[in-house]
């Protein structure tokens, strides 16, 4: 789960609604045995390994890419996708970092705010983070303030290469 970027509860945060204790979470199979606690039912996978060097972003966004509940194939066609689109995402996001900040522009921050409030619709925001990538006339400290933003939700470390050469 760490390496993927899924942080635990913290301990203590809420203790009157159970939020941050001790909590085990179960993963089990569709229809499968439903153990006390936390649940994840998972479809079946057939799917090679990913190389042990891969970077778990790329993983993550391949996931992420796909509607909660809609099956996923993880096949090499989509790991390359994903690994050419965060890498390119990382590049964009350090040489937009370059340029002077500007705000999220309001209809963007609506955007996302609709996708997040509609059952956490990731595949949405993603279409967002395409769309704003490519708008005319966007200035690049507010792409760069965008992706900063939803990259909060996503877990993508997409401000990873800022400050590094290119």
């Amino acid at each position: 789960a760490a390496a993927l970027g899924i942080r635990p509860f913290e301990d203590g945060r809420d203790a009157a609604s159970g939020l941050g204790e001790t909590q085990v979470l179960h993963v089990v199979r569709e229809g499968g045995t439903e153990p006390d606690g936390v649940r994840v039912a998972v479809a079946a996978v057939e799917a090679s390994a990913p190389p042990e060097d891969a970077d778990p972003a790329v993983l993550r966004l391949a996931l992420l890419g796909t509607r909660r509940g809609a099956p996923v194939a993880l096949d090499a066609d989509t790991l390359d996708e994903a690994h050419t689109t965060l890498a390119r995402w990382r590049g964009a996001v350090a040489d937009w970092a370059r340029r002077p900040s500007r705000p999220v522009p309001d209809e963007v921050r609506t955007d996302l705010r609709t996708a997040w409030e509609d059952d956490l619709d990731v595949p949405g925001v993603l279409g967002v983070l395409r769309r704003v990538e490519s708008e005319p006339g966007l200035p690049d400290g507010a792409r760069f303030e965008t992706f900063a933003h939803a990259d909060r939700l996503l877990g993508l470390d997409l401000t990873r290469d800022l400050g590094s050469p290119r």
